[in-house]
């Protein structure tokens, strides 16, 4: 994949934008790739180039991506001021409850039902989820879909005021306990070990409600990048955060670049079709 600077905006050029009207409302979906779908959901303030980076990367693997805009400028890098607009105004939106007691984000319906139509534009065995950050629970609620076979939890930090919440009901839980169990699948989820955001309490969480099916993976601070991070991460995220976007580290050994190739592999066991017999 051929570098692009971190720095400055990326014009997403190399993907397709769409339109999809789901559930009533209309977003655009940045496609790109061929094979099994796999819905990559930004974190914040936006799709940034770190974001997009790390959607060539599923590309690269041999999946179509499909990278829908929910926040934000897509491909900007904004400034701190900017993206705490972003962040402010997505907290108060009816489409994404960021407290305990808003119940589950209705833009998850939506995102079911881009799950849907991917997996019959893509086919294969089912779709991947991988949520980051204000979307990071979103891929677990997606297990609700059928087609989704594929979720991951990359530093989810809703609800913002309940550090051992899921964002999902009690009786959302048992459900999607109930399908991991019945299709023997998994969920993996992402953290840094000192990450205020996304607290060892939400993991615990998801350990206590759907057992040895989460695999949390905990990567410690000293792994986490710290140069050159984008304003609205240098004025308003102290602690490390972003494993595979803004504070991984592109290098060969380097434990978030680990992450992200388990990522990737995790993507390519659940949504390869199998060999045939014959």
């Amino acid at each position: 994949m051929p570098s692009r600077a971190l720095d400055q905006d990326d014009p997403l050029d190399d993907f397709v934008p769409r339109e999809f009207t789901l559930h009533g409302a209309t977003k655009t979906v940045h496609v790109a790739g061929r094979g099994p779908a796999v819905i990559v959901m930004t974190e914040m303030p936006g799709i940034s180039p770190q974001v997009a980076r790390f959607a060539r990367w599923v590309r690269d693997a041999g999946f179509a991506v499909y990278m829908p805009s929910l926040f934000g400028r897509d491909g900007a890098v904004v400034s701190a001021e900017e993206g705490a607009g972003v962040f402010k105004r997505a907290c108060v939106s009816a489409e994404f409850r960021a407290l305990a007691d808003g119940g589950q984000s209705p833009v998850v319906q939506w995102l079911r039902a881009l799950a849907r139509v991917a997996h019959v534009e893509c086919g294969g065995p089912g779709v991947g989820a991988i949520g980051m950050c204000f979307t990071g629970n979103f891929a677990l609620s997606m297990m609700l879909e059928p087609a989704v076979r594929a979720p991951v939890l990359a530093q989810p930090s809703l609800p913002l005021d309940d550090p051992a919440g899921t964002g999902l009901s009690e009786s959302e839980l048992a459900a999607v306990r109930e399908r991991l169990e019945r299709d023997d699948l998994t969920v993996r989820g992402y953290r840094f070990a000192g990450d205020q955001f996304c607290r060892a309490e939400r993991f615990a969480a998801f350990s206590k409600a759907l057992g040895d099916r989460f695999v949390p993976r905990v990567l410690p601070d000293s792994a986490a990048n710290r140069e050159g991070l984008p304003p609205f991460f240098g004025s308003f995220v102290p602690t490390p955060h972003s494993v595979v976007t803004v504070h991984l580290i592109d290098e060969a050994g380097q434990p978030t670049v680990a992450a992200r190739d388990e990522i990737l592999s995790f993507f390519s066991e659940r949504l390869r079709p199998p060999p045939s017999s014959s």
